[in-house]
């Protein structure tokens, strides 16, 4: 059953003021406060950049990782489809501000998003995380994604409260619509949001 139709059309919150941000793609951050989650590896590249990691990404290796930026961090996420990229986008998104690994959800919420575009599907499941945070202090500690019968996409997402988990940055407050992408590549699919800390 779903809890929640959202027909995206942007961001949920009114007008911020949006930064430009330029990706860190290619190369290891020089930053030590990057966070890097891969399943095989850290993936410091996103699809068809070249690096050490390419390999595992032909293997259907999917992870993300936050790169801190001036008052904002972007998340570059990557997976073998487009849901599983979706769902590293989440937990990447996440990982910035919470420590989610020992922790269960303590509800589920299951929502549809309207299949408006890659990019706007990408911005609809961030700004959920955002909403649920900021309405209700839940955060995902589970998120699956598969494509709805009808078009878009099924989102379920396992939450608890974010005074159950421990911090570990920032948390957000919005998506940018600058430099936002999702697209399919060689190996996968990759996208890309920069965040409003």
């Amino acid at each position: 059953m779903i809890d929640r139709q959202i027909p995206h059309a942007g961001p949920r919150a009114g007008p911020r003021v949006r930064r430009p941000h330029t990706a860190v793609r290619g190369r290891r951050s020089p930053s030590p406060a990057a966070h890097d989650h891969g399943r095989e590896g850290h993936a410091d590249g996103m699809v068809g950049d070249p690096s050490e990691d390419v390999q595992a990404r032909r293997r259907g290796a999917a992870g993300h990782r936050a790169v801190p930026h001036t008052a904002d961090v972007r998340i570059e996420a990557w997976g073998p489809s487009r849901e599983q990229c979706l769902v590293e986008a989440a937990r990447g998104m996440v990982g910035w501000f919470a420590d989610v690994s020992g922790a269960r959800p303590a509800a589920v919420h299951r929502l549809h998003l309207a299949d408006t575009g890659d990019a706007d599907t990408l911005a609809a499941l961030l700004d959920e995380v955002v909403y649920r945070l900021e309405v209700y202090g839940e955060v995902p500690v589970e998120v699956e994604a598969r494509p709805a019968a009808g078009g878009g996409l099924d989102v379920r997402l396992g939450v608890t409260g974010l005074d159950a988990v421990p911090r570990t940055g920032s948390a957000p407050k919005g998506v940018s619509w600058n430099e936002l992408r999702l697209a399919p590549g060689p190996y996968g699919w990759s996208c890309a949001a920069t965040i409003d800390v």
